[in-house]
């Protein structure tokens, strides 16, 4: 089939979609070689437990992308996509619950542990079917979607905008937060869903399941990445940058802003619910703590620092931040958010295109040596 012809197979007729392919499957090749290929105790083995760190940072990476296709190419900043992430991995928690079974400290065959203990007689009706895992991964991409969908048609209908709509979705993953630490919701309160045993019936405490989890969340940044790759060079893609730019001009063109919107919105509020989903089994709990409005802040912080509207700057501010986050709080835990308040505010003097645009720079810098060496050739 013509890649020009299908919108979803145009990114890979990109040199820049091909190379962000290329390094992410050689870095999930290369890890998984030094996890398996070679033995404990030697300098180059990679671990059970930096292979699931390693997860978890590709899980934050996907969660990146999603915040960078609204805020990036859409003009969205969106300080609320903590909710859908933590959404995502409620409803993954949820389905690791059931799996436990009569495993439990208490023993009961259908209550998770913390239902029994808060004496609940039977199961709310939101927790049927996640017993089923095609229910409940469904569950993870549709629970943030409807979210979204109902948020953002009532938002955009209304043409909220700008920091106004920033400040509304703050509050929206705040008001979760509240909710979700209340005992009463069935959620387990401000501890969250842990202890879980198995997905699939694979064990998650198992190193070969771990690094199974490593290897889908890579797969799933690559497709999600591909995914936004595809909407932002389609034409649904130049209209959503044409209304970042100047969106009243877009509406006078003749365009419904709105359903534009609303679509990206949702598409990327699946995506980080998706993240959330491989977050879980990875890290082995969710609690109320993933709502919080910093979380949410830190995210659009990613982004600032790899670079807006890029995708692949994404990706590295996710990475960066998080690998350095791991270091710092073992180093210095007290002085952590003084140092990624700092680097923020140096990225935003130094650096406002973020460290693509400082690659994009350099890139462009060798191009233009390159044609002027040549052109000079040339005379000669």
């Amino acid at each position: 089939m013509d890649s020009s012809r299908f919108w979803l197979l145009r990114p890979f007729g990109e040199r820049s979609t091909l190379i962000f392919l290329g390094v992410l499957l050689a870095a999930m090749a290369l890890v998984t070689l030094l996890h398996v290929a070679v033995p404990p105790g030697h300098p180059l083995y990679v671990s059970a437990y930096t292979v699931n760190l390693f997860g978890k940072y590709l899980s934050y990476a996907l969660l990146a992308v999603a915040v960078d296709l609204v805020w990036g190419y859409l003009g969205i900043l969106s300080l609320g996509h903590g909710a859908f992430f933590a959404l995502g991995g409620y409803a993954m928690g949820m389905y690791l619950m059931r799996q436990i079974g009569d495993r439990g400290v208490y023993g009961h065959p259908v209550l998770p542990d913390f239902m029994v203990f808060l004496n609940w007689d039977s199961l709310p009706w939101y927790w049927l079917g996640f017993d089923m895992a095609w229910f409940a991964f469904l569950m993870v991409l549709l629970v943030p979607g409807a979210l979204a969908l109902v948020f953002g048609f009532l938002a955009f209908r209304s043409r909220v905008t700008g920091v106004y709509l920033s400040i509304i979705t703050q509050a929206l993953t705040f008001a979760l937060m509240l909710a979700f630490f209340r005992n009463e919701m069935g959620f387990g309160g401000n501890n969250g869903l842990t202890d879980f045993r198995e997905i699939l019936g694979f064990n998650l405490r198992s190193s070969d399941t771990r690094l199974g989890l490593f290897l889908v969340t890579g797969m799933a940044l690559a497709l999600g990445y591909v995914l936004c790759r595809a909407i932002v060079t389609s034409k649904l893609g130049r209209v959503c940058v044409a209304t970042r730019d100047a969106e009243a001009r877009t509406r006078f063109l003749g365009y419904r802003v709105e359903r534009f919107q609303l679509f990206v919105f949702v598409v990327s509020a699946m995506l980080a619910g998706l993240a959330g989903a491989l977050y879980v089994p990875q890290v082995g709990i969710i609690n109320p703590s993933e709502f919080s409005p910093l979380f949410s802040i830190e995210i659009v912080l990613w982004v600032a620092l790899g670079g807006r509207a890029t995708l692949y700057g994404a990706v590295i501010g996710a990475i960066l931040v998080n690998y350095a986050k791991t270091v710092f709080t073992g180093v210095m835990p007290d002085a952590w958010l003084f140092a990624l308040g700092g680097l923020f505010v140096l990225v935003t003097v130094f650096l406002p295109k973020g460290v693509a645009g400082l690659l994009a720079l350099r890139l462009r810098r060798r191009r233009d040596d390159e044609a002027s060496l040549s052109g000079k050739e040339a005379t000669a």
